[in-house]
Order: C-alpha cells, then sequence, then structure tokens
C-alpha cells in the first residue's frame, strides 16, 4: 500500500499497548499511517525490531535513553551495532539525548552515553533520534564535537534560538502533540520559522496526546491532528504537509516508499 504520513516516532512496543498493539497498529494502517517505532532501553530496542520486522509499514529506532543511561553495560553499542548491521528495518540510534529535567541518570553519565551513540550512528552512516530537556546547549556541543549531521530533535519544545542552531548543523526538527497544547503559543510560533521541507511529525505515544484527546492514551493515528497543526501555522493544505514530511521522513531515515 501506498503511505499517506509517517509518525517519525511512536513506542508502540510500551507496554501500555499491551492490550490493543494489533488494533492500534491496524487502524493506523488502514489510514496510510506508516511507524517509527524508537527503543529507548535495550529490551525496549529489542521489541522494536522485533515489532518492525513482524509489520510491513514499520520501522525501527534502536538505542538507550538518557533516563537509563547508568545502566548502559560494555557490550551494548555492539548490540545496537549489529541491530543496525543486520536488520534491514532498523533505520537508526534513537532514542538517545540528554534529560537535565529529571536527572534520572547523572548528567555526566548522559554525556558519554549520548556521545557514544552519536558517535556510533555517525560510523554506522545512520540518523539519530535525539531526545532533550533542559540540556540545549549540551546537546548542542555534542552534536558540533561529534560532527555528525544525520539527525532529528524529536518532540521539540525548545527555542526558536535552539531551533536555528539545529537547522544549521543540517538536522530535521519533530513536532509533536505538544504544539496543539492551549499553552503552547511560543511553540506553535516556532513551527512557523522551521522550513516545512526540515519538518517531521510524531505522536511519541503513549505520551502527549494531542487536543482534544489531551489525558489519555495516545496513538499513532493522532499524528493526522499535529500535520493539522502545523498546516494551520504554516498557512498551507494539510496535504502539502502529509506530503512534504513523508518526504523527509523517508529521506532522513532512508526509509523505502
Amino acid at each position: 500500500m501506498t503511505l499517506n504520513l509517517i509518525d517519525s516516532h511512536c513506542h508502540l512496543q510500551d507496554e501500555d499497548f499491551d492490550g490493543d498493539r494489533e488494533a492500534v497498529y491496524d487502524r493506523t494502517i488502514k489510514e496510510g499511517v506508516g511507524v517509527i517505532v524508537p527503543g529507548y532501553t535495550m529490551a525496549s530496542s529489542e521489541k522494536a525490531v522485533e515489532f518492525s520486522v513482524a509489520h510491513n509499514h514499520a520501522w525501527a529506532l534502536v538505542g538507550i535513553h538518557p533516563h537509563d543511561a547508568q545502566t548502559r553495560q560494555s557490550t551494548d553499542l555492539d548490540q545496537l551495532a549489529a541491530w543496525v548491521q543486520s536488520q534491514p528495518k532498523v533505520v537508526g540510534i534513537g532514542e538517545i539525548g540528554l534529560d537535565y529535567h529529571y536527572n534520572n541518570s547523572p548528567p555526566e553519565a548522559q554525556r558519554v552515553v549520548f556521545r557514544e551513540q552519536l558517535a556510533l550512528a555517525k560510523q554506522l552512516g545512520v540518523p539519530a533520534s535525539v531526545h532533550t530537556r533542559e540540556a540545549e546547549e549540551d546537546t548542542l556541543a555534542i552534536i558540533r564535537e561529534v560532527g555528525h549531521h544525520r539527525g532529528v530533535i524529536h518532540c521539540f519544545t525548545g527555542t526558536a534560538e535552539f531551533a536555528q542552531a539545529v537547522l544549521a548543523l543540517g538536522w530535521h526538527i519533530s513536532f509533536s502533540g505538544a504544539i496543539t497544547f492551549k499553552s503552547a503559543h511560543a511553540l506553535r510560533q516556532v513551527v512557523e520559522t522551521v522550513p516545512l521541507d526540515r519538518i517531521l511529525i510524531e505522536t511519541d505515544s503513549p505520551y502527549l496526546s494531542p487536543v482534544p484527546w489531551r489525558g489519555q492514551r495516545n496513538e499513532p493515528l493522532r499524528v493526522i491532528r499535529v500535520a493539522e497543526v502545523v498546516a494551520a501555522q504554516k498557512n498551507c493544505l494539510t496535504k502539502q504537509v502529509f506530503d512534504v514530511t513523508l518526504s523527509n521522513t523517508y529521506s532522513l531515515f532512508f526509509v523505502s516508499p
């Protein structure tokens, strides 16, 4: 089938979907929406790989989230590399990055593991999907240090200045249901400043369900609502957002239509 759209970041392997994962995927695909499923631990990365292999219109990312940086084992990088090299449905390294809001892992451990995984993505020639919260300066510093120019800041909630710095590095920016929140005026203004050909869209399911479903478990099909709000901010047709973000996602992740 021909896809209309891709949710570039959704955790369909998460336990929140254990009761109806196949039904969620089926209704997503029925509407022509594909999915990229990122890992956040080694176990969740393995589940993402398994899900992608079993479903035609699903792809996986593998990686260790900053929350879990201190759990990284000496063999983990080798396993991440093995998944990328052996499984065509694994299209990048993620979800990786820095999170100084919760500091579930010490900041220094986060920086070490982020740097290692970003360098691995560069070595393997695949993009990285990066989480950053209250860590914009260090995120930019590590991206510049590693010198990897293929990646996306997922679930972007930063400033316009951060967005421009990311774009200058050749990276993409992905917007989630957060742009639909009533309080997100500044974030919607950032959407206006990012060229459409550098935008991806996502749900970050099961989190951040867009208005009017805020507070409910999110699911990939609601990426359509994100596209509608991007279109409103860019003063263009929703179909154009579908087409361009689909092309952007194919291009960044080397996913074949």
